[in-house]
């Protein structure tokens, strides 16, 4: 089994995850089947070219892995990146949460 991917740069995979066409890509790549860029491209209105370019976006974020198999690459989900974005909002959402319980007490106070 590969060794995970490192944990992902925050602004890196909220900017990669932030265009509609690499969300499609992890919306369809989420059933955790690896997929090949022939199989991605199917029903997407742009080349396999600019599928690729997308696709390495989303491992340079952490969010897929790729691997070869025979003369395809096949693209995974990576869940490690998409873990470390649900921490990333579960702390910051704690930190509103902190705030916010601060607040009411001083409003109630």
């Amino acid at each position: 089994m590969p060794k995970p991917a490192p944990r992902p740069d925050i602004a890196s995979l909220f900017a990669a995850l932030g265009e509609p066409t690499r969300l499609r890509l992890v919306d369809a790549l989420s059933d955790g089947s690896a997929q090949s860029i022939a199989a991605l491209a199917s029903g997407l209105p742009i080349s396999r070219q600019a599928l690729t370019k997308h696709l390495k976006v989303l491992e340079a974020a952490g969010v897929t892995r790729s691997r070869r198999e025979g003369r395809e690459t096949v693209y995974r989900i990576d869940p490690g990146g998409l873990l470390a974005a649900e921490q990333w909002i579960s702390a910051v959402s704690s930190q509103w949460d902190s705030l916010i319980d601060r607040l009411k007490s001083h409003v109630e106070g």
